[in-house]
């Protein structure tokens, strides 16, 4: 069963579903759900920790390219799910709840 996550960027709520090796991001006010390129980071939170990128043009899909080969590295739902809960925490989105296997929605 997936491990769920729930987000909140400005007015938007945001789900980062981990089943097993998959991550994907669904919008919850359109209803879509996209890989990890269709995450929206910030310039100045990526330069934070990628100041390598900061002349770089390119910069957004290399972040997200090293987010997601960072991401692999991890056995578990759970690491991947609090290592992606840190990482968006950095740019602005606002952790709300963990969901694991249908069970209840619990705080973070």
């Amino acid at each position: 069963m997936a491990t769920i996550a729930t987000f909140r960027l400005g007015g938007d709520i945001v789900e980062v579903i981990i089943d097993g090796g998959n991550t994907m991001f669904r919008d919850t006010s359109s209803g879509t759900t996209t890989t990890i390129h269709g995450l929206k980071l910030s310039k100045a939170g990526v330069m934070k920790e990628h100041p390598d990128l900061k002349e770089d043009e390119d910069w957004g899909k290399k972040a997200i390219e090293r987010l997601k080969q960072h991401i692999k590295k991890f056995k578990t739902e759970d690491q991947k799910i609090n290592y992606i809960k840190d990482e968006l925490s950095k740019h602005g989105y606002t952790p709300l709840f963990k969901q694991k296997a249908g069970f209840r929605p619990k705080k973070f």
